[in-house]
């Protein structure tokens, strides 16, 4: 294997981690019950609303995404209720099973993991549930096994034009921090999320925020916890504590995550994975492979799933890239494996980053003979170039 050089993550996560963000993790460790760590919880617990885009509770748990989503779970809904969610991919069928082992009865609709939500299902399976059965709408954001994002914002205008009173609970584990994303805007009322993706963050911070909704709704379900307990925290989470020993050293870095976004500007952000991710598009066009992803109203920002032709097995390619370049892709999931790649564009990632990795795929697709046309990275300066330029025009006329 070439070790020369550093490591291309290029992986939908964990992302790289910032040095800043490094350095941060590495403060010494302190009382998590002493004043100085009161600040600290005060000042994440703040800034993460900034974050989320929400005025209400940030609950941040020592946890992976998955234990955020078993928060939003068993804090809201009761053995026997029925929900509803739409087979994206990967994450949204492993949210289905936990539903399932949690005792609800889930409408699970079919889909092809090549696309995001479909909101006019979701409206007439709303429209036909008279009796209200449904108690929760539960959508992952950003499919992170296929490079396919949902439209939340129109999932809710459904859900409101169809009168119905369930939560909204969305997953965005891959998507906060990288694509646009507005809790209170958007009414959402549980959003699920954590440290290792879009926040540069190693693993061990999962995320909820939570409407006044979910609060109420949290007073009366009949699901039992302990550690998952919103009332346990947010009563520790008034004076910046909490219940238990949190992940301190992550608090730190999860501040100065914070920072960074908010540095660059979120809006500035978003723009910057909107603009990497149309440069990998035009170049896996250019290379005359295809996008999983088939819906461009869909595409992510965040990562681009990329489909092999038949016969060519994608983790052989993924190993040749790995062995001769030091670069790490993402694998296939489930009914995917060997079959796509993906190419994470999240977090600390800018234009050389991506024409690195690009480079380093449009190599490997020459050493593992899998069938392309040369030109991939040229195709993605073109555009990085093209939508610079625009991106220009567009500040000058905002300034002018």
């Amino acid at each position: 294997m070439n070790s020369q050089g550093r490591h291309f993550l290029q992986i939908p996560g964990p992302s790289p981690v910032p040095e800043r963000v490094l350095r941060a993790i590495g403060m010494p460790v302190i009382d998590h019950r002493g004043p100085e760590f009161q600040k600290l919880g005060r000042e994440v617990l703040d800034g993460c609303k900034s974050i989320f885009k929400t005025s209400g509770p940030v609950i941040i748990y020592p946890s992976s995404g998955t234990g955020a989503w078993e928060a939003a779970i068993v804090n809201t809904l009761s053995p026997g209720d029925r929900v509803l969610m739409v087979e994206t991919g990967h994450f949204a069928t492993q949210w289905r099973q936990m539903a399932a082992r949690w005792g609800l009865e889930v409408d699970f609709v079919d889909g092809d993991w090549r696309h995001g939500v479909d909101p006019s299902v979701v409206e007439a399976r709303l429209a036909e549930d008279r009796a209200h059965a449904i108690k929760a709408v539960m959508v992952v954001h950003n499919e992170t096994s296929t490079g396919a994002t949902s439209r939340i914002a129109d999932v809710r205008k459904t859900m409101d034009q169809a009168h119905h009173p369930a939560l909204l609970m969305v997953d965005t584990i891959s998507s906060l921090g990288s694509c646009e994303y507005k809790h209170d805007e958007w009414n959402v009322d549980v959003t699920v999320s954590c440290s290792q993706k879009g926040l540069m963050l190693p693993p061990g911070l999962g995320f909820t925020a939570v409407s006044k909704k979910a609060l109420a709704a949290s007073k009366s379900n009949k699901l039992p916890r302990s550690y998952w307990d919103w009332e346990d925290m947010l009563k520790a989470n008034a004076g910046g504590s909490f219940p238990y020993t949190p992940s301190t050293n992550l608090l730190y870095g999860l501040r100065e995550a914070i920072a960074l976004l908010l540095e660059e500007g979120l809006d500035a952000v978003f723009d910057r994975h909107q603009r990497l991710a149309a440069a990998t598009r035009a170049a896996v066009r250019a290379w005359g492979l295809e996008v999983l992803c088939q819906e461009p109203l869909d595409y992510s920002p965040v990562l681009t799933a990329v489909l092999l032709p038949d016969g060519h097995d994608a983790d052989r390619f993924r190993k040749i890239v790995l062995d001769k370049f030091n670069m790490s892709l993402g694998a296939g999931l489930s009914k995917l494996a060997g079959k796509v790649f993906r190419i994470g564009h999240l977090g600390e990632c800018n234009e050389l980053t991506l024409m690195a990795a690009l480079s380093g795929i449009e190599m490997g697709l020459d050493l593992a003979g899998i069938p392309h046309q040369a030109g991939g990275v040229t195709a993605a300066m073109a555009s990085l170039r093209e939508l610079g330029n625009t991106r220009e025009n567009t500040l000058k006329v905002a300034m002018a």
